[in-house]
């Protein structure tokens, strides 16, 4: 049986726990089976490399780590960080993602 999340890749995030508490950013990665994702300028870690084609010298590179995917919470349109339902649209009569806060489909 496969595992859900509340959020996919794109989705801005605002972090509710943990170091980095309060900051916003972009989904970049959705880690399904661990129930771990990777978001843009959050959770840095530095990362010692070989040398290599991209870095002939080797050395530190700082990149983004993963963090749980209870620690994030889905933004609004209106910026605000929200729970989110799903339902059928009305029109398309397909399942969409909206936000319970504001009542406003999340694409």
């Amino acid at each position: 049986m496969r595992k859900k999340l509340h959020i996919k890749k794109g989705d801005n995030v605002m972090v509710i726990s943990g170091n980095y508490k309060g900051q916003q950013g972009k989904v970049l990665f959705v880690d399904v089976e661990k129930s771990r994702a990777i978001v843009e300028g959050i959770n840095m870690v530095s990362k010692h490399t070989k040398p290599n084609a991209e870095n002939p010298k080797g050395g530190i590179v700082q990149k983004e780590g993963t963090i749980h995917a209870s620690n994030l919470k889905l933004v609004d349109g209106s910026g605000k960080p929200t729970r989110i339902g799903k339902r059928l649209d009305d029109k398309t009569n397909k399942s969409v993602r909206y936000s319970k806060k504001t009542g406003e489909v999340i694409k």
